[in-house]
């Protein structure tokens, strides 16, 4: 299957595996829908990268973060995505190595769940502008008298 074939009529999803074993069949969550596989595959490798930094203390040479990772970690699989699909075992020597960055961890702006109908969005800047609005009347300009 290529990046370029349409997905299972439902959309791509993500497994989310306890790596502690804390969890039934050590599956935890699944997360979708991803519309294309890339997404899919981005969604998966910032939830992994986080998740070994999670791993990650103070000192820790690399094989004590994946020492780590593999006992408490989480680890995410695209599900039916075969061999385009990210895999972890494919980064894991340069993820424990490599501290990440902040975006690198981000995988909350990548989650499909977050994503909603630009008709329903209504952002706190514009709830609190509209209170701000009424506020205009009771400016006092004495409040903000330089001299």
């Amino acid at each position: 299957m290529s990046e370029t074939e349409a997905p299972q009529e439902q959309g791509w999803k993500v497994r989310i595996l306890d790596l502690s074993g804390g969890a039934e069949d050590n599956i935890v969550e699944e997360v979708g829908v991803f519309h294309d596989l890339a997404h899919a595959n981005a969604f998966a490798r910032a939830y992994v990268r986080d998740s070994v930094e999670r791993c990650r203390t103070p000192g820790a040479s690399a094989k004590d973060v994946l020492d780590t990772w593999t006992s408490f970690g989480e680890d995410a699989v695209v599900i039916d995505a075969e061999d385009d699909g990210w895999r972890s075992a494919n980064e894991l020597d340069d993820f424990t190595a490599t501290p990440a960055t902040p975006m690198e961890r981000d995988w909350r702006m990548l989650d499909p769940r977050r994503l909603v109908d630009g008709e329903d969005i209504l952002l706190e800047d514009e709830e609190d502008a509209g209170a701000e609005e009424d506020d205009t009347d009771t400016f006092d300009p004495g409040l903000h008298n330089l001299h």
